[in-house]
């Protein structure tokens, strides 16, 4: 056998080697892939449930010319953790209110944080919205729905968040939460007073999530 052959036989010798640990270390990372899908499945996690408890107004004021609205709300509201072995991540959540699919403040930055298995978080930002210009029609119904004493606020998050099994922790997933709160403007029988035109109304309504 001449040197020649000998070099061909090395080069095929560390070709197939290098095709084994391949080999190997893909089979591995399809088991640990598979083991984590299969564990998702047992799992099966449930979406945070996601309650509007109550709503502060201190002003909701639409201008004389019905084109722009002046908001300021305090909201609480609450998140339940509903899986016994699931933590979930709430990395960027945002929160507004919307009349008629407009949105009418600004988003709210909520802390982030970890909610643990059956655990409840609870949120009481402010939102705010200062002469905001609202279409001509959105207008038009606001002033009949104040007329009529109950109008339909929306409050909605948007956010991301993560899942947490043992050690595993998953990619982002979007949250959508909408909130439909019926405010009764017709007079201060409907809430409680806690400041000169500031009515706070216990509402304990639940939110519909997509995740």
């Amino acid at each position: 056998m001449t040197a020649k052959d000998c070099g061909h036989d090395d080069e095929d010798h560390h070709k197939k080697l290098h095709r084994r640990l391949f080999a190997a270390a893909l089979g591995l990372v399809i088991v640990v892939l598979f083991l984590i899908l299969l564990i998702w499945l047992i799992l099966r996690p449930t979406k945070p449930h996601f309650v509007l408890q109550d709503a502060t107004v201190y002003a909701f004021n639409l201008s004389s010319a019905a084109t722009t609205l002046t908001t300021t709300l305090q909201i609480t509201l609450s998140s339940r953790n509903p899986n016994d072995r699931i933590g979930i991540y709430y990395d960027k959540i945002d929160v507004y209110a919307a009349y008629h699919g407009q949105q009418i403040t600004l988003p709210t930055l909520l802390p982030a944080n970890y909610q643990g298995h059956k655990d409840v978080t609870v949120w009481s930002p402010f939102l705010y919205g200062n002469a905001v210009p609202v279409a001509p029609y959105t207008g038009v119904s606001l002033t009949q729905d104040q007329i009529a004493g109950t109008v339909l606020v929306n409050i909605k998050i948007d956010g991301r968040v993560r899942w947490k099994v043992g050690t595993f922790i998953s990619g982002k997933y979007h949250l959508n939460v909408n909130c439909p709160a019926y405010i009764n403007f017709g007079g201060r029988n409907n809430g409680v007073a806690v400041g000169p035109a500031v009515i706070k109304y216990q509402l304990i309504l639940d939110c519909h999530v997509d995740v």
